[in-house]
């Protein structure tokens, strides 16, 4: 299991407390204290926070599903240390030229996390306005990868989109967004 030394683990936990006060209105009705009493008794999951702030994610606690608490990353823009990457292993694998440095799926899965799907996007552009300048892959249906594609959000003109790409596709504005269940 990877855990953090003490000093980051203070300091990590101050930032999420800071961010969890400053946003009262992402997660309402929910005590910082509970929450950091269960992420001190899952120090793996500590360690997959601090890889999503690391990133730029800026997470934060975005609801409480099934007894768990939903962190996701809230930073205003796909976060800055997750961009320039296609989507899979398999899309990275089958561009010939100019690869791009990695894949957002093995790079969540490296960060112990997991890609936004659409009805998680959709549920964190309520929370506020994300990705008006970036656009964020997500997790993508069996059906639509099969085919060679994935798809991406983003918020444009008032509105949230879903857009689709050649998975093997990157561009230096898209990154992705993940969540963490703790």
């Amino acid at each position: 299991m990877k855990t953090l030394p003490p000093e980051r683990l203070t300091e990590l936990l101050h930032i999420l407390r800071t961010r969890f006060t400053k946003h009262q209105e992402r997660h309402k009705d929910l005590e910082w204290a509970e929450i950091e009493d269960r992420l001190l008794k899952n120090p793996g999951k500590l360690w997959a926070l601090n890889e999503m702030e690391e990133s730029e994610g800026e997470p934060d606690v975005t609801g409480y599903e099934n007894g768990q608490y939903v962190f996701s990353d809230c930073s205003p823009e796909s976060p800055k240390g997750r961009r320039s990457l296609c989507y899979d292993a398999a899309a990275l694998e089958a561009r010939k030229e100019h690869k791009p440095k990695g894949s957002a799926q093995e790079m969540a899965a490296d960060m112990g996390v997991e890609l936004l799907t659409e009805e998680q996007y959709f549920h964190l552009q309520s929370l506020g306005n994300f990705d008006v300048k970036t656009s964020s892959w997500l997790q993508t249906p069996d059906e639509v990868r099969k085919l060679g594609g994935a798809i991406f959000g983003d918020r444009r003109f008032g509105r949230v989109f879903i857009y689709h790409n050649g998975a093997d596709s990157y561009y230096g504005a898209r990154g992705f967004r993940t969540r963490l269940t703790v």
